[in-house]
C-alpha cells in the first residue's frame, strides 16, 4: 500500500507525469538509475526531488556546470596540519539518492567520475576504496533543447543508467491546473512527508529481484536485442548490461502491476526507455520507430 501512496502523492506533486512517475518508481525499485531528459522548466528537477522527500533516505542535489571538478562530486582529502594526517572530506555522492541536475553541462572528465560509483556503488580516491550507502540511486536530468554550454553524456555513462525517461509540456488543462495549484501559498509551503521508509524500499528492492521470470520471457527479451542490433547493424549497439537492464526494469514494472511474474506486456512497456538512450545511431529521429518496429517484428511467446 505504501507504494501506491508514494505514486498518488508523486502524481498529486508533479500534475501531467503519469508515465515518468511510473518509470521513476522502476527504477527506484530495480535499484537503477534515471536519466530524465525533456525542455526546461516541465518539472525533472520536481520528480527527483518530490521523490527524494516521500523516501525516508539521505539526498544530496548536485548543479552540474563547466567548472565542477570530480572532487566536488566524490570527496578529497583534506591534510590537517594540527595532527599531521589527511582527513577525507566525503562529496555529496555519499548519500541514498542523488539528484545530477543538468548532467550534460559538466564536462566529459567530470561525468566520468560517476562511472565506478554508478556500476559498483564505491569510489576510488587515492587509492583508497569507499563504499556507498545501499540503497545508492543517481537521477540525473537533461535539457534536450538547450545545446550550449552542454557536453555528450560519454556512451558508458549513458549505458548506466537503466532507464531514459522522457518528460513533454503537458497539455493544456493539465497546465491550468498547475497554475490553480501553485497559485494556493499554502501548497507551496506543504512540504513532502514521507510515505515509504528506508527499510521498507530495500524489502521492496529485494521482492522485485525475486519476481519470476520464465525462460520463455528471457530469450524474448534477448530476441528484442537482437532484433534491435540487426536492424542497427550493429553488434555492440546493446550491450549485455542493457539487456539484464531490460529484466530488472521489466520485474519491477510486473511488481508496481501487483504481479508476481514477469509478462510479455511489461517487457514491451519498459522495452523503448530501458534502450532509447543506448542507441548511438545515425538514425536520429528514427530511433523511436526503429524501436517499435523491433517491437512488432520479434514474436511474442
Amino acid at each position: 500500500m505504501s507504494l501506491e501512496n508514494l505514486r498518488t502523492q508523486l502524481l498529486d506533486k508533479v500534475l501531467g507525469s503519469q508515465k515518468a512517475v511510473d518509470l521513476l518508481l522502476i527504477a527506484l525499485l530495480a535499484r537503477g538509475h534515471a536519466l530524465v531528459t525533456g525542455p526546461p522548466g516541465i518539472g525533472k528537477t520536481t520528480l527527483a526531488k518530490t521523490l527524494a522527500g516521500l523516501v525516508g533516505s539521505s539526498f544530496r542535489r548536485i548543479q552540474f556546470t563547466p567548472d565542477l571538478l570530480p572532487s566536488d562530486i566524490l570527496g578529497y582529502n583534506l591534510y590537517r596540519q594540527q595532527s599531521g594526517e589527511f582527513e577525507f572530506i566525503p562529496g555529496p555522492v555519499f548519500t541514498n539518492l542523488l539528484l545530477a541536475d543538468e548532467i550534460n553541462r559538466a564536462s566529459p572528465r567530470t561525468q566520468s567520475s560517476l562511472l565506478e560509483a554508478m556500476n559498483e556503488k564505491q569510489v576510488t580516491i587515492d587509492g583508497a576504496t569507499l563504499h556507498l550507502p545501499n540503497p545508492f540511486l543517481v537521477v540525473a536530468t537533461q535539457n534536450d533543447t538547450s545545446s550550449t554550454g552542454t557536453f555528450p553524456l560519454p556512451e558508458p555513462q549513458l549505458d548506466r543508467f537503466l532507464l531514459s525517461i522522457p518528460m513533454t509540456l503537458p497539455s493544456d488543462d493539465t497546465q491550468l491546473d498547475i497554475l490553480k495549484l501553485h497559485s494556493q501559498s499554502k501548497n507551496k509551503e506543504e512540504g513532502s512527508t514521507e510515505i515509504l521508509s528506508l527499510n521498507h524500499l530495500q524489502k521492496l528492492q529485494d521482492k522485485t529481484s525475486q519476481i519470476l521470470v520464465s525462460e520463455n520471457l528471457q530469450c524474448y527479451l534477448l530476441a528484442l536485442c537482437q532484433t534491435v542490433r540487426s536492424m542497427v547493424g550493429q553488434d555492440h549497439a546493446v550491450s549485455t548490461r542493457a539487456t539484464l537492464a531490460l529484466q530488472q526494469a521489466s520485474q519491477a514494472a510486473a511488481l508496481l502491476d501487483g504481479q508476481s511474474a514477469v509478462y510479455p506486456d511489461h517487457v514491451q512497456n519498459t522495452f523503448p526507455y530501458v534502450l532509447r538512450h543506448r542507441l548511438l545511431t545515425d538514425h536520429g529521429a528514427n530511433l523511436e520507430q526503429i524501436l517499435i518496429s523491433a517491437l512488432e517484428q520479434t514474436p511474442v511467446p
